[in-house]
């Protein structure tokens, strides 16, 4: 075997291995999320976003929040604002105390006034972080 036969061999073998195996790119995009995959984490996240929000309205909405409000002069609006303004991750952790509250409430498990100092507390702290993101 002369040198042009062996050189051949050799990058004939090249190209075989080359087109057998295949490209590295082609494992890197199958982990490529597909634009309806994308959309449908979209509308879930959306969905559960506006599911923590009518859970947290409905809780300052009772008539015991709406008076626990009126009576120590916080402004039920600033509220839904800074309701409004929380990342999701507040946003679920906000939601998911406020069911506590008023599942705990109906339970018995909590009286009125617990109840009452439980809303003035949220208000507070949710009023702090929107002053906090301005």
């Amino acid at each position: 075997m002369n040198r042009w036969d062996f050189s051949r061999t050799v990058i004939a073998g090249f190209f075989v291995v080359l087109f057998a195996l295949p490209p590295q790119n082609a494992a890197a995009q199958s982990h490529i999320v597909s634009p309806n995959e994308l959309q449908q984490q979209v509308v879930n996240s959306s969905r559960v976003r506006q599911q923590n929000v009518e859970q947290i309205d409905r809780f300052f909405s009772s008539p015991l929040a709406q008076k626990a409000l009126k009576d120590h002069h916080i402004d039920a609006k600033q509220v839904k604002t800074a309701v409004s303004q929380l990342n999701d991750d507040e946003l679920a952790r906000v939601a998911s105390r406020t069911q506590k509250a008023q599942k705990d409430f109906a339970a018995g498990a909590i009286t009125d006034h617990l109840l009452i100092l439980i809303v003035i507390v949220i208000a507070v702290v949710l009023i702090a972080v929107l002053a906090a993101k301005l």
